[in-house]
């Protein structure tokens, strides 16, 4: 099991001391989260220009954005960045990567795209792209809503064979898990019978998990990834809560304060370490 912590806000300084914090305290990673503009949250920042700051003032701890939604950014740009923050961190990088959220104004007003058919599209094509860009080898794309002619894209990552990428899977439909097949990790989601989203159970990871084991050919690591929150002063009831996901079948558990505004009260809970249990 491995542990991480998202910061939700703050100040660029204090999220730079919060990940070094972080780290100190025992944490295996430390993300931040990849925003434009949401009204009710105010200030943010570029993730890559926050990531390339950490990955240069940590030594360990992975790091990433949770998440990035490729369809409203180049691919190309992004292998770029990726790349960079890959070779900052000597290979510590993770790409969570989903749809994103239609409540950032990243989305609708700027004229991004927002079908979910389309971003998926998006979405599909950009991965495949970033994995080309990435084996440092000639690669040349022909897709529905990308070109890219020949090129060979160097550096490529530190990490072999590419940067991890988890994504986001929408249990049970049938084409949001096979992209998840695909690749390194699964953040989960689930849709209702009428196209709602529903709360995830650990029976629901179980079953995600048996179909991945049934279903995807790799054989490189695979993560699975769940998010909440513990106290950091109670050990029973932080155990009681993490326990019936880890039994089901998750790798990494992250903590989240995204409704917490007093910065103070995320700070406290980094330092008091992560929710390990035995």
């Amino acid at each position: 099991m491995k542990y991480g912590f998202i910061i939700p806000r703050g100040d660029v300084d204090t999220i730079v001391a919060m990940a070094i914090e972080a780290e100190e305290a025992g944490w295996d990673g430390i993300f931040y989260w990849d925003g434009i503009y949401i009204e009710s949250i105010g200030g943010m920042y570029d993730p890559w220009v926050v990531l390339a700051a950490m990955a240069l003032r940590t030594q360990h701890v992975r790091i990433g954005a949770v998440l990035t939604p490729p369809s409203r950014r180049r691919p190309w740009k992004l292998a770029r960045e990726t790349v960079t923050v890959d070779h900052l961190s000597h290979g510590r990088l993770v790409l969570p990567v989903g749809l994103g959220a239609l409540e950032d104004g990243g989305f609708s007003k700027v004229g991004e795209v927002t079908d979910r058919k389309v971003r998926a599209q998006l979405l599909d094509e950009s991965l495949e792209i970033l994995t080309g860009l990435w084996s440092g080898q000639p690669f040349s794309y022909r897709g529905r809503h990308y070109h890219v002619d020949e090129m060979t894209f160097l550096p490529p990552p530190v990490q072999k064979p590419r940067i991890p990428i988890w994504v986001v899977g929408a249990w049970p439909r049938t084409k949001s898990m096979q992209r998840v097949l695909r690749y390194d990790g699964l953040l989960p989601t689930k849709i209702n019978p009428d196209g709602s989203g529903g709360e995830v159970t650990p029976d629901d990871i179980r079953a995600m998990k048996a179909y991945i084991a049934e279903h995807r050919t790799q054989t490189t690591p695979f993560d699975i990834v769940w998010e909440g929150e513990t106290p950091g002063d109670d050990y029973n009831e932080a155990r009681d809560i993490i326990k019936p996901y880890v039994d089901a079948g998750i790798t990494w558990w992250m903590e989240s304060r995204w409704s917490v505004e007093d910065i103070d009260v995320v700070r406290t809970r980094i330092r008091q370490g992560p929710p390990r249990i035995n």
